[in-house]
């Protein structure tokens, strides 16, 4: 049971990126415009993109697990400062503490790791 529930806690934190990567392709555009808006170079959402399918996609496998969730858990920091700042809005507030409490679930992963039914523990038994 344990090594179930792990390999899900990663799917549940991971598929929002996954997701997210995705429909920034469908809706280039738009994420670059906003992105720009907001004073982030648009020029670096192929970063993003590439940041939140291959880092979903590698929470998900268990892959290199700890050093992606560091750098999930930045990157997750630094959107909530840059996106979320606005802490009188109480939606703006609201999806800043979110963006915090992903971080906390992928710094947990970088301090234990992926867990059952991981890349990084396939040899585990």
């Amino acid at each position: 049971m344990e090594k179930i529930s792990q390999f899900v806690a990663r799917l549940f934190l991971a598929q929002m990126f996954l997701l997210s990567g995705i429909f920034k392709i469908s809706g280039y555009a738009g994420t670059q415009g906003y992105m720009e808006a907001m004073g982030v170079p648009g020029m670096l959402l192929p970063l993003v993109i590439a940041l939140e399918i291959g880092g979903g996609l590698a929470i998900i496998a268990g892959w290199q697990t700890r050093l992606v969730s560091i750098v999930l858990a930045a990157f997750t920091l630094a959107a909530a400062a840059i996106f979320h700042n606005n802490l009188a809005d109480q939606t703006q507030m609201i999806m800043f503490m979110k963006n915090i409490a992903i971080a906390g679930g992928f710094i947990l992963l970088a301090v234990h790791g992926a867990g059952g039914y991981s890349w990084d523990n396939r040899t585990r038994s």
